[in-house]
C-alpha cells in the first residue's frame, strides 16, 4: 500500500523565477574617484562668517550659479529687448547687493533695473567711477587712488578712501576683508565702486576715482544721468500732487497757478499720529498745513462747573468738540502771517499726511503772495462766538445727564425686581439666541 502511491505520476514543483540584475555601468565623471575634491571649510572663518550674516557662500549651490549666468546672459541685451521677466530677474539679483537696498527705495531699485547695462573690459584697464555706479561680476580689480576725496563737501579725509555715504564714492565691505577677494586691496565679484551723484568736471585728476582691471571683467554700470532723472521726475511729480492739494482748498480755489507754485516751493510733507496735538488755544502755530490725508477735530475751550464727591462745585477749564477739518483743507494762515494766537485747539482724528509751509518760508514769500493770503483766507473756525460754544456745551452737558439718569433709573428698577442681567437665568449669550431662532424660522 505504500507504494501504491508511486505508481501515479507525480505533479513538478514549479519554483518561482528568479530575475537576472543587469549591472549598470557607471559613467566615469560621477565615480568617486574621478570627482574632484572639495576644500575642507570647517575652518574657513570667511566661509561661517557669510552663512552668520545671510551671505553667500564661497562653495554655494549649483542653482545660484545658473542664476548668475543668467543674469549676465540678460544683461548682454540691450533694454529694450528684454521681457519684462527678464527686466523681473534683473530687479531681483539687485535686491541681493547690500549697497544698493540699504540705500535706495525699493521702487526706485525696480526703476534703475530697467536700464542697467553690462559693459566688458579687458586686463589692464582704467575704469573711472564718477559717472555711475559698478558692480564687478567677474574677474577682479583693483583700486587706482588710495585717497578718498568726498565729491560733495570741500573737504579731504585721508583716513580712509571707503565713505559712509551711498552717493559719494562707494566701496563695498569685501574691498576691507582680505578673506573674501584675495590678499590685498582687491575688488572681486560683486564688489561696488563709484557713485550715483552726478558729479561736475573737475579737471583735477584727484578727483577721479577709477580701478584697474587685472583680469578680464564682467561689470554692470548704472549711469548716475538715470539716477538723477529718476530724482527730478519724483520731484515733479511730487511738486503736481502739492499744487492739486493746495488749489482743492477752500481760500485757494481762484488763485493763480503761479502763486501756488511760489507755495510750492517751500512745502514739506509731514505726517502725524492719531491724538496728536498740533496748536493749542492761545498758541501761536508755527507753520501752515495742508491736509492731504486725514482729519483734525477742534476743540474750543470753555469755564465749565464740576460737582465732585465732596459736592463742593468749582470751576474747571474743558475742551468742546466744535467739528473738524477734513481732507483738502487748510489752516494756520493768519495766525502766522499776522502772529495772531490760534483760537481753538487742533488734535488729529487718525493718522494725517499734511503738507506744511514753515513760518520762516511763508514770511520770505513777496508781499503781493502774503496779501493775497491774508485775502482769500479766513481764522479756524473763526465764525464760532462763545454764545455758540456755550450752547454745544449745554447741549452736551444736558444729553450726558439724561444719559446717566436714564441708565441708572433702569438699572435699579431691575435690580428692585430681581433682574440682574449677566447673572443666573439672566445670562443669555447672542449667539445661543440667534441658533434658536434660526431653528424655529427652518421648522416653520
Amino acid at each position: 500500500m505504500k507504494q501504491y502511491p508511486k505508481i501515479f505520476v507525480q505533479k513538478k514543483v514549479k519554483l518561482p523565477k528568479l530575475f537576472k540584475e543587469e549591472e549598470k555601468r557607471i559613467p566615469a565623471e560621477d565615480t568617486e574617484e574621478s570627482k574632484p575634491p572639495q576644500p575642507d571649510d570647517s575652518h574657513n572663518i570667511a566661509i561661517h562668517v557669510k552663512k552668520a550674516r545671510g551671505g553667500r557662500t564661497l562653495y554655494g549651490p549649483k542653482k545660484y550659479e545658473e542664476k548668475v549666468v543668467q543674469f549676465m546672459a540678460i544683461l548682454k541685451k540691450l533694454p529694450i529687448h528684454r521681457t519684462p521677466s527678464e527686466h523681473n530677474i534683473v530687479w531681483k539679483m539687485l535686491k541681493t547687493i547690500p549697497d544698493l537696498t540699504s540705500q535706495l527705495l525699493d521702487e526706485h531699485l525696480k526703476i534703475l533695473s530697467k536700464n542697467v547695462i553690462s559693459e566688458t573690459w579687458i586686463k589692464g584697464s582704467t575704469v573711472i567711477g564718477n559717472d555711475g555706479f559698478y558692480i564687478i561680476l567677474k574677474g577682479l580689480a583693483r583700486p587706482q587712488t588710495q585717497i578718498y576725496k568726498n565729491m560733495i563737501e570741500e573737504h579731504e579725509s585721508t583716513t580712509s578712501f571707503i565713505p559712509q555715504s551711498f552717493h559719494s564714492f562707494v566701496f563695498s565691505e569685501d574691498f576691507r576683508n582680505p578673506l573674501l577677494t584675495g590678499v590685498g586691496p582687491t575688488l572681486g565679484q560683486w564688489s561696488t565702486f563709484g557713485t550715483l551723484e552726478v558729479a561736475a568736471h573737475v579737471e583735477s585728476e584727484t578727483r577721479e576715482y577709477s580701478v584697474v582691471t587685472e583680469e578680464d571683467c564682467e561689470i554692470l554700470k548704472i549711469p548716475a544721468n538715470n539716477y538723477a532723472n529718476l530724482k527730478t521726475e519724483k520731484t515733479r511729480l511730487e511738486n503736481q500732487h502739492k499744487v492739486k492739494l493746495i488749489h482743492k482748498c477752500p481760500y485757494y480755489v481762484e488763485w493763480p497757478t503761479l502763486s501756488i507754485y511760489e507755495l510750492v516751493t517751500f512745502t514739506k510733507w509731514k505726517k502725524f499720529p492719531p491724538g496728536h496735538v498740533i496748536v493749542e488755544s492761545g498758541n501761536i502755530i508755527s507753520f501752515v498745513a495742508y491736509i492731504n490725508s486725514g482729519y483734525c477735530k477742534i476743540y474750543r475751550n470753555i469755564i465749565g462747573l464740576s460737582k465732585p464727591q465732596s459736592r463742593k462745585v468749582k470751576k474747571i477749564q474743558k475742551l468742546v468738540y466744535m467739528g473738524r477739518l477734513n481732507e483738502k483743507e487748510s489752516f494756520g494762515e493768519i495766525s502766522v502771517l499776522l502772529q495772531v494766537p490760534f483760537t481753538c485747539t487742533v488734535v488729529t482724528g487718525k493718522d494725517v499726511e499734511m503738507a506744511i509751509i514753515e513760518d520762516k518760508d511763508l514770511h520770505a514769500l513777496d508781499p503781493v503772495t502774503k496779501q493775497l493770503m491774508l485775502q482769500t483766507a479766513k481764522p479756524t473756525f473763526g465764525h464760532l462766538s462763545d454764545e455758540d460754544v456755550k450752547k454745544e456745551y449745554l447741549q452736551k452737558e444736558l444729553k450726558r445727564e439724561w444719559k446717566n439718569f436714564k441708565d441708572t433709573t433702569v438699572k435699579n428698577s431691575l435690580y428692585h425686581n430681581g433682574i440682574i442681567p449677566g447673572f443666573g437665568k439672566w445670562d443669555h449669550s447672542y449667539t445661543s439666541i440667534r441658533r434658536h431662532l434660526k431653528d424655529t424660522l427652518v421648522s416653520y
